[in-house]
């Protein structure tokens, strides 16, 4: 079985490029930290986070690259894949991929500003008729 979850930050804004047929894939890099602790002989353990690449395809990439933004967090399910290439000094490299099959966002969406959801009130003046109002 080849099964990813995992629970992070976005590092950057979504990579989105469009291919054959109006299908998209988007890549997302994804932070995950495990907390510090300290062991029993008084020693201190850092936090330790670690990145990961994300791959988007289709539908899913066109959502992520409409409400996926850098600071954001997400649940991610998918599994993962190794490839390698040569770059132009023919040095290998070796990439390990997620490819995302299923997310959740976790941040709450943002709240409309408040100066927006309050109704305009005209402020009173000294000039104002007061004739017409009934106390």
């Amino acid at each position: 079985m080849n099964k990813v979850m995992l629970i992070g930050n976005v590092g950057k804004d979504p990579d989105v490029r469009y291919y054959d047929a109006n299908q998209a894939v988007a890549k997302v890099t994804l932070a995950t930290t495990e907390r510090g602790y300290t062991l029993k002989n008084g020693t201190q353990v850092p936090d330790r986070t670690d990145w990961h690449n994300l791959v988007f395809y289709r539908q899913l990439a066109k959502v992520v690259e409409q409400y996926v933004h850098k600071g954001d967090k997400l649940y991610v399910e998918g599994r993962l894949r190794y490839t390698t290439f040569d770059d132009q000094l023919g040095k290998r490299h070796y990439v390990t991929e997620i490819l995302v099959e299923n997310m959740e966002m976790l941040t709450p969406k943002p709240r409309a500003d408040k100066a927006e959801t309050q109704p305009t009130v005209k402020p009173s003046t000294a000039n104002d008729d007061d004739s017409s109002l009934p106390f």
